[in-house]
């Protein structure tokens, strides 16, 4: 078994849960805005504010943020350790996306649930 100091004990079969659960998490969401899209073709703002004001989107919407940022984790994460032999390369290069990867979560979920 390899394991290194950046694995925190995960296992490959929980990254490719991850993996799946949220690429259909975000499958469903990019179905659903797209058929939204198709349906409102003379959307304007107000209807497309309208949606977005809505809890059960902006949970919808929460959900697929935090899928998202799961999935570049696990992806990126997967690419580092393959490809980053140097240690100290890799935890910085990690320590660099997940820092971005946190930050565009907290900026999502502010455009979605700010005033």
């Amino acid at each position: 078994m390899v394991t290194n100091i950046t694995s925190f004990s995960r296992s490959g079969l929980s990254d490719w849960i991850i993996q799946r659960a949220s690429a259909a998490v975000m499958a469903v969401y990019t179905v659903f805005l797209v058929a939204y899209l198709l349906l409102h073709p003379n959307l304007d703002y107000a209807t497309w504010s309208g949606l977005f004001e809505q809890t059960w989107m902006r949970i919808f919407s929460l959900l697929a943020f935090v899928s998202l940022a799961a999935h570049a984790w696990v992806g990126m994460w997967t690419v580092t350790t393959d490809y980053l032999k140097s240690t100290a390369i890799r935890v910085g290069a990690q320590s660099v996306i997940i820092i971005a990867i946190f930050v565009f979560l907290v900026w999502g979920i502010q455009v979605l649930w700010g005033a």
